[in-house]
């Protein structure tokens, strides 16, 4: 975790302390449920929550001391607990195995960070949502391979942006309840020494759901799906990044980055105004894909356990959720201030001589009774003559000065195949599919 790239909330999860308390509220539930079903004195389970409600400070410090000696998380903070709470204590893990507690935590970390995830989504899909209908219909150039293709409006940019986000929230929230499980099933996961009263108890005290089948670990095909949805929501991330920067190039320029009073772009062109917001949000992607293979490769462990997963996740849950946090929230921050340029979206439309409007003309020619490839050799040999002029020329007086095509066409005809407005008769049908 980079503090550059972070946020107090996400950072909380992760930080020692609030790991070790949810260590402690484990190991009181099961220890609560045990109690219930007679296996150890209920006496165990008050002197756990008494001490608890003393609301203690966790001695990181002292875990790590002990750790030192065990070599052992688990049982370095079962040490210490011990010697807070006293001999009643020693009722705590009765028939678990250090997975119940470190997998069911993991379970519980990913929960809340998704929900610090979903509620960042929640605020880049509103801020879409009003830039998309600002722009609903301002005119701009839709580019394939590049090249200006037919003409689109800068909010229908917006609203595939939105919908995608909004596919990226429906995968998280699957991904959310797959990972949200708990496992107190013991050694190899058979409840030989601990009742699955008990992991039940423990889910339901955390709002998780019961792990079917642990074999003393999780399955982690959950992490995995868990960590390529947080990639695939990076890829969404970058995407729209890559676009802002293509839009921000000088010879574009229909969009960029708000720019601040007394921001610098560059510490020897003063000039500059430069797309670091979204450079950086393309860096910040590749960061949280690259824990998805590692999370692939996490699956395979051998027979009912190993720990080759264990030191993966303790980079990889960190890393991903705070770097996926940050990155949706400085998106947000980017559309919400996106410096729009609808005069400069028009003079680009406009450059290269009406040629994208030549798929009407092509389509008018073959309603009029000539084959296609007639037709588009028509066109084409027009469009070409515009290419090559880098647009000083005019297609439509090309057009209507070529006889093969006023044979077929009438000028008034023609006129009306160069119709901006015709591309747009369908915006709000498609806003309405996606903003319903």
């Amino acid at each position: 975790m980079v503090p550059r790239y972070a946020r107090p909330a996400m950072t909380a999860l992760w930080e020692p302390e609030a790991k070790y308390r949810i260590w402690f509220e484990i190991e009181a539930h099961a220890t609560q449920k045990l109690a219930d079903l007679g296996v150890v004195p209920q006496s165990a389970a008050k002197a756990l929550w008494d001490w608890w409600a003393t609301n203690p400070a966790i001695d990181v410090a002292a875990i790590d001391a002990i750790e030192a000696v065990t070599k052992h998380d688990v049982i370095a903070f079962l040490d210490w607990v011990a010697r807070e709470v006293g001999e009643e204590a020693r009722f705590m893990h009765q028939g678990m195995t250090s997975s119940d507690v470190l997998d069911t935590t993991l379970s519980v970390q990913l929960a809340r960070a998704s929900d610090i995830l979903l509620a960042d989504l929640d605020a880049l899909l509103a801020a879409i949502r009003t830039r998309a209908e600002e722009h609903k219909y301002t005119p701009t150039i839709g580019r394939s391979h590049g090249i200006h293709a037919e003409p689109v409006t800068f909010g229908l940019k917006l609203a595939e942006a939105y919908a995608e986000f909004a596919r990226c929230r429906n995968r998280l929230i699957a991904a959310r309840a797959e990972i949200a499980t708990c496992a107190i099933s013991g050694a190899v996961g058979t409840f030989a020494n601990v009742d699955p009263a008990v992991e039940e108890y423990v889910a339901q005290k955390l709002g998780l759901a019961v792990e079917p089948v642990s074999t003393q670990v999780i399955p982690r095909d959950r992490h995995a799906m868990f960590f390529a949805t947080l990639g695939v929501i990076a890829s969404s991330i970058e995407r729209v990044a890559v676009e802002i920067r293509h839009l921000q190039r000088t010879e574009v320029l229909e969009a960029e980055e708000y720019f601040s009073p007394g921001q610098k772009g560059s510490s020897a062109m003063p000039h500059k105004r430069n797309p670091i917001l979204t450079e950086n949000l393309t860096g910040l992607a590749r960061v949280v894909r690259a824990a998805v293979t590692p999370a692939l490769e996490n699956v395979a462990l051998w027979h009912e356990r190993d720990i080759s997963h264990s030191s993966v996740e303790r980079y990889i849950g960190p890393d991903a959720t705070i770097t996926l946090d940050f990155a949706l929230a400085r998106l947000t921050g980017v559309i919400d201030k996106l410096l729009v340029y609808p005069a400069r979206m028009e003079k680009n439309m406009n450059r290269m001589g009406g040629l994208i409007h030549s798929q009407r003309v092509l389509l008018a020619l073959t309603q009029a009774g000539l084959t296609r490839d007639e037709s588009y050799r028509l066109v084409q040999r027009n469009a070409m003559k515009v290419w090559e002029s880098d647009g000083d020329l005019s297609l439509l007086d090309l057009l209507k000065a070529d006889a093969d095509v006023t044979a077929a066409l009438t000028p008034s005809q023609l006129d009306e195949k160069f119709d901006l407005a015709y591309h747009f008769k369908h915006v709000d049908t498609i806003f309405a599919r996606v903003f319903g």
